[in-house]
């Protein structure tokens, strides 16, 4: 069904955007043009979807999720509050698709964390969860689970350092502590995992 813009009080929603039944879709979220919300997806609050998006059905999407232009996102996605997901990102959700096999039972989850972007271009291959505040640089694919607060880029992905949870390089002293250079919040890293001190 088409929905023409919302009320304040509500969502909005471009007329061109089409929004299936079973969706709940959270206060203050703008929908852009050609954008298709398919059945039964739940999108939280203050999130933005842009042109020529499509959320595939069942995807859970949590409140302030930014999703750019050209962005598929398909069943058995779930994304945390804060997300980014940069121009033209993909997810799959099956690890052998053949066009004349149907393998819908065989979808696979991807889950990502509070706070974590992927940039433009990226490819997160189904199963594997990307961590909280991770990033997923532009024309990554992602193909193992990404730990929390990392940086991962090139194809296949590789881990290039950590990030704190305003996106800045963290350099860890010889104590295992960074300190971000934009909140001066601290992180330390201990047996190859960083937690905010």
């Amino acid at each position: 069904m088409n929905l023409k813009p919302q009320t304040s009080n509500s969502f909005f929603a471009h007329e061109t955007a089409i929004i299936d039944e079973g969706c709940k879709i959270g206060k203050d979220t703008k929908i852009w043009h050609f954008s298709h919300i398919m059945p039964n997806c739940i999108i939280g609050e203050k999130c933005n979807i842009g042109q020529n998006v499509v959320i595939s059905p069942d995807v859970v999407l949590g409140k302030n999720v930014k999703v750019q232009n050209n962005v598929s996102i398909y069943t058995g996605v779930t994304c945390d509050d804060d997300v980014f997901l940069g121009p033209s990102m993909v997810f799959t959700n099956v690890i052998n698709p053949r066009s004349a096999i149907v393998r819908k039972n065989e979808y696979l989850k991807t889950h990502v964390g509070k706070g974590a972007s992927i940039g433009a271009n990226a490819t997160i291959v189904c199963g594997h969860n990307i961590g909280e505040y991770a990033f997923i640089g532009a024309g990554a694919v992602v193909t193992k689970n990404i730990p929390a607060y990392s940086l991962w880029v090139g194809n296949p992905a590789k881990q290039m350092g950590w990030v704190s949870e305003y996106g800045h390089r963290l350099k860890f002293d010889n104590k295992g502590i960074a300190i971000c250079p934009e909140t001066n919040q601290k992180y330390k890293l201990e047996n190859n995992k960083v937690i905010k001190v």
